[in-house]
């Protein structure tokens, strides 16, 4: 037995020294020709050093991060025959070409390249010894079966590494036709053509390779239109409110219980319409359409209100119009009804269109904030969030009380922060002392 000295290679381009970065194997291990041992990195190639013979390994020269400089002794194994050592850079054999390095190096994002025709014969290496028996004591690996062993890891270039990981693919499910079971680019494709495999691993689990192409149609389209044209065009800014909402769900059961039988039953919904209606009154600024082409803002007296409803086959905003002239029971008629239209697929044109602004909701799921996504050409949107019993400080004691937060954009270019503010503020006594809701005047 003798031992074999494994240096780290001239990495080309004036290289002299590189980072470990990867073992692939411990001292003990059996390795075979070609197998991978380790990789190194510059600062433009990450180099796979594979070993150029059998053998086993007694000695690493380096932990990983270390950085190495160029010709140093990076690996030490024991193998049958004479004391064999890799030359160094400086000391590898001259030819009349170019000295090529080796290995090459191969740039992490590069794709692995075909092998090109064989260059002049550099000197000969020292033969192989041959055992006594006339086999190989440690026989080429056959193609692999996926999965791999626990722990034994796949060999593989870092082009091919890196397109396993765009790829989502387990490189210890693709078998190597290369040499001593290398992956090649070829595998991956044979791989991805065969499907996912399926699971024979330890915990019985496969990657999910499957994608589908779904052609956006529809309203779908029109959805996904109108909110690339409303981010784009609207400079948004959000505001959010907390308020207290302990006195408007209790007057909401109350009315509830006494409601006639041709009357809906109440949500928070028409008891913000009417707030909103109020609130109005005041600020007629938000409740407009800017048009971008003319740069006009056409500022409406009627309150038409979008109510944002989602549906089967996606956001719908039905239209109830002419809030102010609507009460609390009115508005829940209409909004029922609305809604029911646009989940059935029967609303008409004319109700799903000419809103001058819009409610969104997510109910009971609305979470503590959004940031929703003002309805085009319209310039403010209110945001509903779910209501939440939190303790609240009362000057003497923390009691439980109903609290929900507003959650509302508005267009920038139109309506000021402070006015935005004042808006809300205007809602938020509204509903907190709901009385004030059915003042006139």
């Amino acid at each position: 037995m003798a031992e074999h000295v494994i240096k780290l290679p001239d990495v080309g381009e004036g290289v002299a020294e590189a980072e470990l970065v990867e073992w692939h194997v411990k001292v003990g291990d059996l390795v075979r020709e070609d197998m991978l041992l380790a990789a190194v990195m510059t600062d433009k190639a990450t180099v796979e050093i594979p070993s150029p013979v059998h053998g086993e390994i007694t000695w690493l020269g380096a932990e990983i991060g270390d950085v190495v400089a160029v010709g140093s002794p990076l690996i030490r194994l024991k193998v049958e025959g004479e004391a064999a050592e890799e030359p160094s850079a400086a000391e590898a054999p001259k030819t009349n070409e170019e000295p090529k390095p080796e290995p090459a190096a191969k740039a992490v994002d590069a794709v692995e390249a075909r092998p090109a025709a064989p260059a002049a014969a550099p000197a000969a290496p020292a033969p192989k010894p041959a055992p006594a028996n006339g086999r190989n004591h440690f026989p080429v690996r056959p193609q692999l079966a996926a999965p791999r062993a626990e722990g034994e890891k796949p060999l593989a270039s870092p082009a091919v590494r890196l397109r396993a990981t765009e790829t989502g693919i387990d490189l210890r499910q693709v078998p190597g036709t290369g040499p001593a079971g290398r992956i090649t680019h070829e595998d991956i494709d044979a791989f991805l053509a065969r499907g996912p495999q399926a699971p024979t691993g330890a915990r019985g689990l496969v990657r999910n390779l499957t994608v589908e192409d779904i052609k956006v149609v529809g309203l779908r389209r029109r959805i996904a239109e109108k909110m690339a044209v409303a981010k784009s065009r609207i400079p948004h800014i959000t505001y959010v409110e907390e308020m207290d909402v302990t006195a408007l769900e209790d007057l909401r059961a109350a009315l509830n219980k006494q409601k006639r039988a041709d009357q809906p039953k109440l949500t928070l919904l028409p008891f913000l319409m009417r707030a909103m209606v109020k609130a109005i009154a005041d600020q007629p600024n938000v409740n407009a359409i800017f048009d971008d082409e003319a740069g006009v803002v056409h500022q409406y007296g009627g309150v038409h209100i979008g109510i944002a409803t989602q549906t089967p086959g996606g956001l719908m905003v039905p239209v109830v119009r002419h809030a102010e002239a609507r009460d609390i029971w009115n508005n829940a008629t209409e909004l029922a009804r609305l809604s029911d239209a646009a989940r059935t697929g029967t609303a008409t044109r004319e109700e799903l269109s000419g809103s001058t602004i819009t409610i969104t909701s997510l109910g009971a799921m609305g979470g503590v904030a959004t940031t929703p996504v003002i309805n085009h050409p319209e310039v403010a949107i209110v945001g509903v969030n779910k209501i939440m019993v939190r303790p609240v400080w009362d000057g003497s004691q923390f009691i439980p009380r109903k609290m929900m937060n507003l959650s509302s954009s508005f267009d920038h270019r139109v309506v000021d922060g402070w006015d935005a503010a004042v808006f809300i503020q205007r809602i938020k006594t509204l509903l907190e002392t709901p009385a004030l809701i059915f003042v006139e005047g």
